[in-house]
């Protein structure tokens, strides 16, 4: 069993909505659903690109997949979860634009920005104690040899190559897509989500998510709804 804090916005959101169904699954519930064609890709064509990110369902990584450490349990990492929310701040991301990352389409960022970054290096830091240490066989998994020195030095010590100085918000639409194909499969994605990525999207929870069994889908377990009371003020 693998745990997972990611950021996915509210089930009943159209973004939500509309991400559900072009990966024809929704995190919240064990329901999948057909996919449908989309501008000029018919529905198995949705189906073949969106299958390695329909497992994760739609969201943002914040804390990658990790075993709980053998001192931890689900109940103290949710109630840590709640401590942490109740304290910390939402942020808002001006806009979120389709891009591609080392070959697959997701949403990210329209432009740097600073504050989720911090806020991303907060819940990474804050939640390293749940984590069990990797086995040499996850850290092959995450082809370390294709890594750069940051990148493995992230892995060897927080569990992802990908946080701090290298994280990279990104909500994935997709597996990887060769540049023939990559036209179509943009143009469909724009027309999906176009009006709703006019608007700011709020960060404005976390979702632990649960792999039960290696391979099995991950689910929602439980949401978590930031700055619900002020921070606590040290000496």
């Amino acid at each position: 069993m693998r745990y997972a804090i990611y950021f996915t916005p509210r089930q009943d959101e159209p973004l939500a909505r509309i991400a559900a169904n072009w990966l024809g699954r929704d995190p919240f519930s064990a329901a999948t659903r057909p996919v449908e064609a989309v501008g000029d890709l018919s529905a198995a064509e949705v189906a073949f690109h969106t299958a390695s990110a329909r497992r994760y369902g739609f969201h943002a990584t914040l804390k990658a997949p990790f075993r709980l450490a053998r001192n931890e349990t689900e109940a103290s990492l949710r109630a840590a979860l709640d401590d942490f929310a109740e304290v910390t701040s939402q942020v808002v991301i001006p806009r979120l634009v389709v891009g591609q990352i080392d070959g697959f389409f997701a949403l990210v960022p329209e432009a740097p920005f600073a504050p989720l970054n911090n806020f991303a290096g907060e819940v990474v830091r804050a939640f390293d104690r749940f984590r069990a240490p990797l086995t040499e066989a996850e850290i092959e998994r995450r082809s370390p040899d294709s890594l750069k020195p940051q990148e493995f030095r992230n892995l060897c010590q927080w569990g992802y190559p990908y946080v701090f100085e290298t994280f990279r918000f990104h909500m994935t639409l997709s597996g990887r897509v060769g540049p023939q194909e990559s036209p179509r499969l943009r143009a469909a994605i724009d027309s999906l989500f176009a009006e709703v990525l006019q608007r700011p999207v709020p960060v404005d929870a976390l979702t632990l998510f649960v792999e039960t069994e290696p391979g099995a889908p991950f689910m929602a377990l439980s949401h978590h709804a930031l700055g619900r009371r002020p921070a606590r003020k040290t000496a």
